[in-house]
């Protein structure tokens, strides 16, 4: 099998660009929609934020630390490094008698318009605060203050990302074949897309048990709170908003895109081939429009998909499409 056509530019009525990859719909048993290949291993990337997040809430690191839903929503984040984002970890921190130079995601300047020119303005460096993912380094800090664990939680052999592993490979019902270091220097364990789309249909649609009590909430508090999941003009926020709090969506680096749909019991995954994020955003849009989470006329759907692509003139010049047959 090969990956599928997924998302199409148009332009002066020829097709210009393709971007090729691979999507599922699943329910918790098994694939019930796919296009291209399934069984394609990848790297989740932060996509995966909700499942690294599980031991945190269910081992009773969260609970003995206090979090709420807003910390846990921040948890699962890739944020824009906006004043709220940063000031949330740093709060957290402190709460647990840390501070930034325990976290190990590196820096690098915040994707937040505001807080990037307040940077550059002041002549400011960014610090590890701004990190997108410093939530989710934050998250490993409380459980690994709740393991016992030493400072460099984010070693593959660590008790904290031991336990990432563990999660993962029991929510992906998969082994997984290894591991890449991530962005934020923390291990992304692989899996195929079938097994990360098995893993949301979980979070979805989740058991009575320990373990579905602490997806119902990370996946809960995603939804409740979209704006620390990602931040102001990001695809994660505004998908989440337009369906009403009624998904959960999250992207990962090179073209990874997840949603839970809990009202449907239904877990999606997709990466496009060759890492485009417009196409991931796109590809996500068509796929919540082809399960009923959103109007085709929905102003994120023309955001990320049909409306017309503008030039600095305003000029319409092109505009993107779904392949034919995705989705079907």
């Amino acid at each position: 099998m090969r990956s599928a056509e997924l998302i199409e530019l148009w332009r002066g009525g020829q097709r210009e660009s393709l971007h090729c990859g691979d999507a599922v719909i699943c329910d918790t048993k098994g694939v019930i929609e796919a296009w291209g290949r399934p069984e394609q291993i990848i790297f989740p990337r932060s996509s995966c934020k909700m499942i690294q997040a599980l031991p945190l809430v269910e081992s009773g690191a969260a609970d003995a630390a206090g979090l709420t839903d807003r910390q846990l929503a921040l948890a699962c984040a890739s944020h824009s490094g906006a004043r709220m984002h940063v000031e949330a970890v740093d709060r957290w921190l402190h709460a647990l008698g840390l501070g930034e130079p325990d976290l190990r995601c590196g820096c690098h300047m915040p994707q937040d318009r505001d807080e990037n020119r307040r940077l550059t303005c002041g002549d400011e460096s960014p610090c590890q605060l701004h990190n997108n993912c410093s939530g989710k380094h934050a998250g490993f800090l409380t459980l690994n203050r709740h393991l016992g664990g030493g400072a460099e939680y984010v070693d593959p052999g660590h008790p904290v990302q031991q336990a990432v592993k563990a999660a993962f490979e029991e929510v992906t019902a998969e082994v997984s074949p290894g591991y890449g270091i991530d962005g934020c220097s923390a291990p992304n364990w692989s899996c195929s897309l079938a097994g990360l789309g098995r893993a949301m249909a979980a979070f979805a649609d989740p058991a009575e048990d320990a373990r579905g009590r602490a997806m119902r909430r990370l996946a809960d508090a995603m939804r409740r709170y979209p704006e620390m999941v990602a931040g102001e003009g990001r695809a994660c926020t505004i998908l989440m908003r337009a369906t009403g709090g009624r998904v959960a969506a999250k992207t990962g680096a090179e073209a990874v895109f997840v949603a839970i749909l809990p009202g449907q019991g239904l877990g999606v995954a997709l990466k496009v081939t060759d890492g485009a994020t417009r196409a991931a955003e796109a590809a996500i849009a068509a796929l919540l429009v082809h399960l009923g989470a959103l109007s085709p006329d929905d102003p994120a759907v023309g955001r990320f998909l049909t409306d017309p692509i503008r030039n600095w003139r305003g000029i319409a010049t092109g505009e993107m499409r779904t392949a034919p047959g995705f989705p079907a």
